[in-house]
């Protein structure tokens, strides 16, 4: 696997800091302040605009983290830099790092202007696996990037606690990049959408966690206007989403699963897909991006993928038992016979094994 130097993984976070930088700065543009909320135990940032019509409005902003105190406080002194920011893409695109099709640029930039990711929104599955490489410092397989879809995620319980919404429904903000974005019909749901689609193929999927009994009706996210398909392990994937950003434009501010989570998730998944030929190669897909994030992540981040190990086989013998199935699968699948015995000897304790 071929590393990114550290100046081009520097240049990447720099970009990252800036493109949400900028998006702070042109969502919070009016006269007013930021303020904190605490709920169950955790403090929770918002914009108090100036009165209007008698009343303050309140706008979320975020969770309370050192990276966020550092943008706000760095708010009203920030400058567009759209030039550099174009400058900052251009270069990383030049060292091989890839980004979204033109039109998933297009549609994470109305999302990112229409405060979809601000309601912590989180970007999964293949577009968000195109930002990988930046945050680990390693170049990812083109294969293992391509997509014709997108995937959004959120947390019911995030999207009602945020006490705030975007202006209009997920699907009009859609019909601005293309006017031809249809619902998909549910049909355990009736009159109610979690898919969008465009032309013959592209779609928008909208999903959220089942944490429950199985259910495939729909859930109703009310800080993105959209309705959720639930499914289950998604809370694995989508908890303490990190900051990147999208290689689009000026760079596309964008909320992604933690790349480890990312890996050990879709080691758990290439084991549920359905046994059609579609399925089969989406399986398989899943598998090498599973193998090739953890190759990327184990020299530097071994303790976070040991710790997520234990926190994934500490969830049942059902999470158990896909993840070992994976592994036991990526010699005769990939082609690579050591990956399963050097992933347990860093991540299982010693002597001990999870079965």
């Amino acid at each position: 696997m071929e590393r990114i130097a550290l100046p081009v993984q520097t240049l990447f976070a720099e970009l990252v800091e800036r493109a949400h930088a900028h998006q702070l700065q042109t969502e919070f543009d009016v006269a007013g302040r930021f303020i904190t909320r605490s709920l169950n135990g955790r403090e929770y940032w918002y914009f108090r605009s100036a009165m209007k019509a008698g009343e303050r409005t309140d706008k979320y902003v975020g969770p309370d983290s050192e990276e966020l105190r550092r943008l706000i406080k760095n708010h009203e002194t920030a400058r567009d830099d759209y030039k550099q920011r174009r400058q900052l893409v251009t270069a990383l695109e030049r060292t091989g790092i890839k980004g979204p099709d033109a039109r998933t640029g297009r549609i994470l930039e109305a999302l990112a202007n229409a405060g979809i990711f601000r309601m912590r929104a989180v970007v999964v599955g293949t577009t968000a696996y195109q930002t990988y490489a930046g945050l680990v410092g390693a170049k990812l397989a083109a294969s293992n990037a391509i997509t014709e879809d997108l995937d959004l995620a959120q947390f019911k319980t995030i999207s009602v606690a945020v006490d705030d919404e975007v202006d209009v429904p997920l699907l009009e903000i859609l019909q601005t990049v293309d006017p031809e974005f249809r619902p998909v019909p549910d049909t355990f749901s009736p009159g109610r959408n979690s898919h969008y689609a465009v032309g013959t193929g592209y779609r928008v999927d909208v999903l959220t966690p089942n944490r429950g009994p199985d259910d495939d009706a729909l859930v109703t996210l009310p800080s993105i206007r959209s309705d959720a398909q639930p499914l289950r392990f998604l809370d694995f994937l989508i908890f303490q989403e990190v900051r990147s950003v999208a290689l689009w434009g000026p760079g596309i501010p964008i909320n992604v699963p933690a790349p480890e989570r990312y890996a050990l998730h879709k080691l758990m998944v290439s084991r549920l897909r359905l046994a059609t030929k579609e399925s089969q190669t989406k399986a398989q897909k899943d598998l090498r991006q599973a193998v090739e994030l953890i190759r990327a992540l184990m020299p530097t981040r071994p303790y976070e993928l040991k710790d997520l190990w234990a926190e994934l086989n500490d969830r049942g013998p059902r999470w158990r038992q896909l993840a070992n199935e994976a592994l036991s699968l990526v010699d005769a699948q990939l082609g690579d016979p050591d990956f399963a015995n050097e992933f347990r000897q860093m991540v299982e304790p010693s002597g001990n094994t999870y079965g």
